[in-house]
């Protein structure tokens, strides 16, 4: 049975007589949505032979709900590659590499993302091999319990890192409620438990895995015809599942509060992470702290100069907001010389801070920072690869990839009236988590 799709339009009509908006993508980007939930990105990209494929499926650690079960949005990651009746592994490998094309997959907080970049005239062979594994993955409790001690052993060898220790003791001590308390990879009590879920890791892939959690994105030598009948013909009857998840609301955090690893030998960390919004294409917000952390912390600002440059009290100093479905973290980081001056380290960066609360910056130096953000993303836009990552990063967060465009005009709205307004908003003391590494027994900043 053939089937219909609903168009959704790519490009916004401008008026007769209005030039439409200039993006910062200059390719068109096709829409389609199969009528199972699915949506098909395509991207023309003049890249002869050449294509990248992107699934993204729009499910993270956030949305592991269940206690006593974390960690399973991960596991799905390894365990997509353990193959089908159809494509045993071993044959799987096979196929993909008549591709010329090798798949990866990784994931986060809101997204797994399962990738490939082959040859564009087997394109057909990349929906088949991946339409079968996300419709038909089946794999015996044997098979489940060996992936799962893989999964163990990767926590286990990634929490030998004092940054990782770190990273996962400040998201359980910032967050309360919400499921960002715990990272990818879960809770260590969950990761040595997962043996015994087989029968709750079916239930999980039943939930997620379906169309109307996924985005298909094809960019190089390709066109849209052809990406949406491969599409239609080998994700059609991909079966729309009833499943909806209800991710907890964490409550407003009215207190700072503190993380600490304690580790001799090794370079001293001051983290400041602080409740940032939800992610909107529409709203100033998060483009703002983006800009915010760029003045700041580039290595042009007053503080990198001072600090790194002239004092020489740290190796190096950075900030990041980081995009997500639901409010997270805008979070920055100091590595220092001697613990000695994390005091000191602090107390500068909170300087600058309220500086940036009550001192505009000029619009000179706002432009100037506006062109870096705007020329590195264009760039850095040079293969169908690069594109299509760019664009999941944008699916993941908003479910429309014309967020990218979105985007980059609200980073030309910026003023520096509303660099002061998120600085007042969000860089506050009752939403700050303060994590530090030292050979100190407890965090020795306040």
């Amino acid at each position: 049975m053939m089937l219909s799709f609903v168009m959704v339009s790519s490009v916004m009509m401008a008026g007769n007589n209005d030039p439409a908006p200039k993006k910062i993508l200059p390719y068109p980007i096709q829409q389609q949505q199969l009528p199972n939930g699915l949506n098909v990105v395509t991207v023309p990209y003049d890249s002869p032979g050449l294509a990248a494929f992107y699934i993204v499926m729009r499910v993270g650690s956030r949305d592991e709900i269940d206690n006593g079960r974390t960690g399973f949005a991960h596991f799905f990651e390894h365990m997509m590659f353990r193959g089908t009746e159809k494509y045993p592994k071993e044959a799987y490998s096979d196929a993909l590499k008549s591709t010329g094309a090798s798949a990866n997959a990784n994931t986060s907080l809101d997204r797994t993302v399962y990738h490939m970049t082959g040859n564009a005239s087997m394109l057909d062979k990349m929906f088949e091999l991946e339409s079968d594994r996300f419709m038909n993955l089946k794999y015996s409790v044997q098979d489940f319990k060996t992936e799962a001690g893989a999964v163990k052993g990767e926590y286990t060898k990634n929490s030998a890192s004092p940054y990782e220790q770190l990273d996962e003791k400040m998201n359980e001590v910032a967050f309360e409620k919400h499921t960002y308390k715990h990272t990818t990879m879960g809770f260590f009590k969950d990761v040595v438990d997962m043996p015994n879920q087989y029968d709750f890791s079916l239930e999980f892939f039943n939930k997620f895995y379906r169309p109307e959690y996924a985005t298909i994105i094809v960019v190089g030598d390709v066109t849209s015809d052809l990406v949406n009948s491969l599409a239609t013909k080998y994700f059609g009857n991909w079966k729309h599942g009833s499943y909806v998840n209800t991710v907890p609301a964490e409550p407003v955090q009215k207190e700072t509060r503190y993380a600490h690893v304690k580790m001799a030998n090794f370079p001293p960390l001051v983290s400041l992470n602080y409740k940032a919004p939800a992610y909107d294409a529409t709203k100033i917000d998060m483009h703002a702290l983006d800009l915010l952390n760029a003045l700041m912390f580039s290595e042009k600002s007053a503080l990198y100069k001072k600090l790194v440059i002239e004092e020489q009290k740290v190796r190096g100093i950075n900030g990041n907001a980081t995009n997500s479905r639901d409010p997270y973290l805008s979070q920055i980081y100091a590595s220092l010389v001697d613990a000695k001056d994390m005091q000191y380290v602090k107390d500068e960066i909170m300087k600058e801070i309220e500086k940036m609360k009550t001192t505009p910056v000029s619009q000179d130096v706002l432009d100037e920072a506006k062109m870096r953000f705007k020329y590195s993303f264009a760039m850095g836009m040079d293969s169908p690869t690069s594109i299509a990552e760019a664009l999941a990063g944008y699916v993941w967060v908003t479910g429309d990839p014309e967020s990218i465009n979105k985007a980059y005009e609200m980073y030309e709205k910026i003023t520096p009236n509303d660099i002061m307004e998120v600085a007042k908003k969000y860089y506050v003391s009752s939403g700050l988590t303060i994590a530090t590494i030292s050979d100190s027994d407890n965090c020795p900043i306040k």
